[in-house]
């Protein structure tokens, strides 16, 4: 029996060793993908390629992606390995203007594969290709500035909520979590515009669509491993049938949906809000215009086409509202709320910078009776730059993904991508690269005075992609981010604490640049004189 056991324990060792040696060769194989085309490279480490720091949890990926570049700064662009899989780096801002814009159709998808059998998958972010375009060319008479404006009073008021819930522990100087105050702002808004249902998680912040909320940003071993096989080989996801969200969660959402579409069908009740317009593209195949006659505002430069016109008529299934609902919530949520508490954060550490802001908040105010409206906001400029000096210093998504669909040589250069190579774009290294914006750990609201920008390379600046797959939500992102900070300075003054933390750090592998531990600010009543 001792014999029989020491036996099997050496051919089980034996066959590990071959399996590692194996695959160890094969990496190897793969890393030298890139020296045969002839691309600057940087050096792999097996493994992990050249993310090793972020998947063992050393650092956020966006630092990874930041060191690669500022290793490959000087270069047009450079390849890198994400585990064994060759995916290019684009430095050069030309070059990043001709992928998103000019050449956009040849780089159209973000490459992004997940299980397309859960509906709440198939939205405007994930879809590639003709169900991409022709969902966007729906979806783009949502976003106009007439449509903001429609939605502009929820706003308002969630507004006035968080200044009536921030009143006491700012009397009493408490010290308050100021992602966890933006998220159950931005989580009001969105219940409400997208949903149609009123939440109030500034007051109960354990109502269950918060809850519910929280477990789409809980990490999970599939979401783990869906990463991971992102990196390595997308085409293994549907085979292994993982799933993005967890069946609850998606069960929860879709049916709140179901059951709202069917109420206002059924009463015949119409409200100034998304939801609205997701029931108009479900039962009319289009959304009303802001004006008779008017012509669609969105995607003025006329970029995306309308080639399948049959199929675009046709209106969207209620799966399809559930999907786009849902993606109206995650991207607007998870990113009003941290670009919120960034710029809270700049702003405690920048007293000079808030009073100038206090000061620009209170005239405007007074021009217009006391009222924050859809104008009042629009005016404040020195606000417009506090917002973009956030973004740009923490920018959400912090890199942007494509594809391309077809084999493509690279502009001036002897280089030829393969179909199907993933295509980075550093976002946080571009928007923190000394050259194009210096000192930029400081946190300087004039660099986007229109003297400056008109210096800089406008490709330099991404916080929400740009061309035809620009962020369909970034007027209602940016004044839904405006209207809460109005908000909060036009009645308090925000500083640090003993718990503040000056530098901050980023969870590893969050898909939105996220403090780590949060970022704790004090607040007080402001004395107006």
């Amino acid at each position: 029996m001792g014999l029989y056991a020491e036996s099997w324990l050496t051919e089980l060792l034996v066959a590990l060793s071959l399996v590692t040696v194996a695959v160890y060769m094969w990496f190897s194989q793969s890393y030298k993908y890139w020296q045969k085309k002839g691309v600057p490279y940087l050096e792999p480490q097996f493994p992990f390629g050249n993310i090793y720091k972020s998947f063992v949890g050393k650092q956020s990926m966006p630092m990874d992606v930041t060191d690669a570049y500022r290793q490959l700064k000087g270069k047009r662009f450079g390849g890198v390995y994400f585990f064994n899989r060759p995916s290019l780096l684009i430095l050069d801002p030309d070059l990043i203007r001709t992928i998103l814009v000019k050449d956009f159709w040849s780089f159209q998808d973000r490459g992004f594969k997940v299980d397309e059998s859960d509906p709440l998958n198939k939205h405007l972010f994930l879809l590639g290709g003709n169900k991409w375009r022709r969902l966007r060319v729906k979806l783009s008479p949502t976003f106009t500035s007439g449509k903001m404006k429609m939605m502009f009073q929820t706003m308002v008021d969630c507004g006035r909520e968080l200044a009536n819930v921030l009143e006491e522990p700012a009397s009493r100087g408490e010290v308050m979590e100021m992602r966890e105050v933006g998220a159950r702002y931005a989580t009001d808004i969105i219940a409400s515009v997208a949903f149609g249902i009123e939440v109030n998680c500034q007051r109960n912040p354990d109502e269950a669509f918060r809850q519910w909320g929280r477990k789409i940003f809980q990490n999970s071993l599939t979401r783990t491993i869906q990463s991971i096989l992102n990196a390595v080989n997308p085409r293994m996801i549907n085979p292994l049938d993982l799933e993005l969200l967890k069946p609850k969660v998606s069960k929860y959402f879709r049916k709140m949906v179901s059951d709202t579409v069917a109420y206002r069908e059924e009463n015949n009740v119409a409200r100034n809000d998304f939801m609205h317009l997701l029931i108009q593209l479900k039962n009319k195949g289009c959304v009303d215009s802001d004006k008779p006659g008017q012509q669609k505002e969105a995607d003025e430069d006329d970029t995306i086409k309308n080639t399948e016109s049959k199929e675009s008529d046709l209106g969207l299934s209620i799966d399809d509202v559930a999907a786009q609902a849902f993606v109206f919530f995650l991207a607007g949520f998870e990113t009003s709320s941290t670009t919120m508490s960034f710029a809270l954060h700049e702003l405690a550490h920048n007293p000079d910078i808030q009073t100038r802001l206090q000061e620009e908040i209170d005239t405007v105010l007074k021009q217009h009776n006391g009222q924050i409206t859809y104008d009042a906001i629009n005016s404040m400029q020195y606000l417009e730059k506090v917002v973009a000096e956030t973004l740009r210093k923490y920018p959400p998504v912090v890199i942007l993904n494509r594809e391309n669909n077809v084999e493509y040589k690279i502009p001036d250069s002897d280089v030829v991508l393969d179909k199907l190579t993933p295509i980075l774009i550093p976002v946080y290294g571009l928007q923190h690269d000394p050259d194009y914006f210096p000192d930029p750990e400081r946190f300087d609201p004039e660099r986007f005075s229109e003297e400056q920008k008109a210096q800089r390379h406008p490709y330099v600046y991404l916080p929400f992609g740009e061309g035809p797959r620009i962020c369909i939500g970034m007027r209602f992102g940016l004044l839904q981010t405006k209207v809460g900070l109005t908000h909060i300075l036009s009645k308090y003054n925000i500083e640090p604490c003993e718990k503040t933390v000056r530098n901050l750090s980023f969870v590893p592998r969050a898909f939105v640049l996220t403090p780590e531990g949060g970022i704790q600010l004090r607040l007080s009543k402001r004395n107006k004189m």
